[in-house]
């Protein structure tokens, strides 16, 4: 199991054209093979910052997915409205309490 999360920040008056995007794409993303969970979250102190948080079954099937169009759309979306460079890492779980 792939973990990922990507935190974005986005310019504070784009917040409401992210979400919009997101709600429109969520359930496709949802629906791609081997995505097992997908969640948005955003910062409390900050609400212009966003995380992403999704669990693949495989590399491979993250891979396929930031290799589909419907990411290449989203993302080409998204990226325009973006106020810093987004950070992106990928992590297995190691031990669960």
């Amino acid at each position: 199991m792939l973990i990922r999360y990507v935190r974005m920040t986005f310019q504070a008056d784009k917040v409401s054209e992210f979400e919009e995007i997101f709600n429109s794409s969520k359930d496709k993303i949802r629906a791609m093979q081997g995505c097992c969970h997908l969640e948005l979250m955003r910062d409390i102190n900050q609400p212009n910052i966003y995380m992403t948080h999704s669990h693949w079954e495989s590399e491979t099937d993250l891979n396929n997915y930031r290799d589909s169009e419907l990411f290449k759309a989203t993302w080409a979306k998204t990226k325009v409205l973006f106020a810093e460079k987004p950070l992106a890492f990928s992590v297995e779980s190691l031990t669960v309490v």
